[in-house]
């Protein structure tokens, strides 16, 4: 009877510390928060093609922005508009809401819808090719 007692007692123990261990195995990591930036803050751009453009933000940060198509001549454009359909700051991910706007001698102005955001990395920002840096 005491080892049966005992090795209840045991067992109820050992299920407690179980137990309170559980929710610290269990709950989610934090979320990584998103990189944002003012559209006003963008100090310098360059795109090496028709769909990918980086800005500067700032000194340090670079954003490549990949357009959902082509945006004709962005690669030759000397000036152009971010354009967030979602307030003032523009945020790194997929289906951004920002548009990319240039103004063209010949039609006018053209609106290029961005597809995603990302910031790099120093790595990256280092790595871009000298005609790729904003």
């Amino acid at each position: 009877m005491k080892r049966t007692l005992l090795t209840l007692i045991a067992a109820v123990g050992l299920a407690t510390v179980a137990h309170a261990a559980e929710p610290a195995r269990m709950s989610k990591p934090p979320k990584a928060q998103r990189a944002c930036f003012p559209a006003r803050s963008v100090n310098n751009f360059a795109a090496v093609d028709d769909q990918n453009l980086y800005v500067r933000v700032g000194v340090r940060d670079v954003y490549r922005l990949e357009m959902f198509g082509n945006c004709f001549d962005l690669s030759w454009v000397h000036s152009l508009a971010l354009v967030s359909r979602g307030g003032s700051f523009i945020c790194e991910g997929g289906l951004s809401g920002v548009d990319v706007v240039t103004r063209d001698a010949g039609p006018g102005l053209q609106t290029c819808p961005v597809s995603s955001i990302r910031k790099l990395s120093p790595e990256e920002i280092a790595a871009l090719p000298k005609k790729a840096r904003p």
